[in-house]
């Protein structure tokens, strides 16, 4: 009898041990939410509050998406999708527009049919209809686009959303040309962000920045090549909307000597020296004769050679009223 009691008690052990376990898996459960409790709680209102069932909260979150990070090139147009959720579930759509300098902007459509805005710039707008595409369109993309995308979508199911850091590209206006002494000149001209320039065969270069007040920038690079083995250069732009190569060859007369250059700056100066010298020493001469020529000296009279007599018979009134009287008195006697 002893051995059957035992075996007995062997035998109940497993069934008291199965029943044990079943116990705690059916009181572990009552503490989880079921599938369909879990649906009902996914559903949150515009503030963000979460339905209960049975006096229970959900504390599940939802995947609300991820950031983009978008470069779109000027004058060209854009689209920014929404997540990928069916638009007859979307209550509210909502499109919020965060640009650089500038308040937040919000396009919204609801299921009714309503659509409201604040953004007035007409570049901005749904694709199509948002009840058939979501979708945000600018077109065109100009340079103050710059900023924050961020599509927001209210469904049963709870809010799904994807953002748009957007970077506009403005493409720099290249040049190449080429000054004195083997010195070439590289522009790429109000570009952004600012490109990168580079020589082939490397020279002796400066690179200068410049930057304008829309986010442009300007930048020139200066190369001199001394070796006169080098021929041509070519200069090679590289930015995020295109690259571009340019090339030239290098004037192998460009280069002038030193001395030369300043013989044929001094050599132009002499010569207008010497002729203004030659016209100042032939107005001298000519004048100097004109002095010459005034000056010669008149024949000397014998009256005079008396200086006294002269200047008494010339001079003197009584001298004069008695020649005349003598003279006149000559002619009465004849």
């Amino acid at each position: 009898m002893p051995c059957l009691g035992r075996t007995s008690d062997l035998q109940l052990l497993p069934v008291l041990t199965v029943f044990l376990v079943v116990g705690y898996i059916s009181t572990g459960m009552e503490g989880f939410p079921t599938s369909g409790n879990s649906t009902q709680q996914m559903g949150q209102n515009n503030n963000g509050s979460a339905s209960s069932v049975d006096g229970k909260q959900n504390h599940t979150k939802v995947p609300t998406g991820g950031n983009t990070f978008l470069t779109v090139l000027e004058d060209t147009k854009a689209v920014l999708p929404c997540p990928p959720v069916q638009l007859t579930n979307a209550i509210v759509t909502t499109w919020k527009i965060t640009l650089r300098d500038k308040p937040p902007c919000i396009r919204a459509y609801r299921r009714a049919n309503e659509t409201s805005a604040n953004c007035t710039d007409e570049r901005i707008t749904w694709t199509y209809r948002p009840d058939q595409n979501a979708a945000l369109q600018i077109d065109p993309v100009i340079i103050t686009d710059d900023g924050f995308y961020e599509c927001d979508m209210v469904t049963p199911d709870g809010n799904f959303y994807h953002g748009y850091h957007l970077q506009v590209l403005v493409a720099p206006e290249v040049s190449l040309s080429q000054s004195k002494n083997r010195t070439v000149v590289c522009k790429a001209v109000a570009g952004k962000p600012a490109a990168q320039i580079a020589w082939t065969p490397e020279g002796d270069c400066v690179s200068e920045h410049k930057c304008w007040g829309n986010g442009t920038v300007t930048v020139q690079s200066t190369c001199h090549w001394a070796e006169s083995n080098v021929s041509t250069v070519s200069c090679s732009v590289f930015h995020e909307a295109g690259n571009w190569s340019l090339f030239t060859e290098l004037n192998q007369g460009a280069e002038t000597p030193e001395n030369l250059r300043i013989i044929c700056i001094i050599l132009p100066i002499l010569c207008i020296l010497v002729i203004m010298g030659s016209i100042w020493l032939l107005k001298i001469i000519g004048c100097r004769k004109c002095k010459l020529k005034e000056t010669e000296p008149t024949p000397v009279e014998e009256d005079e050679m008396q200086p006294y007599e002269s200047y008494t018979e010339k001079s003197n009134p009584l001298y004069d009223t008695t020649h005349r009287v003598l003279k006149t008195s000559q002619m009465l006697q004849s």
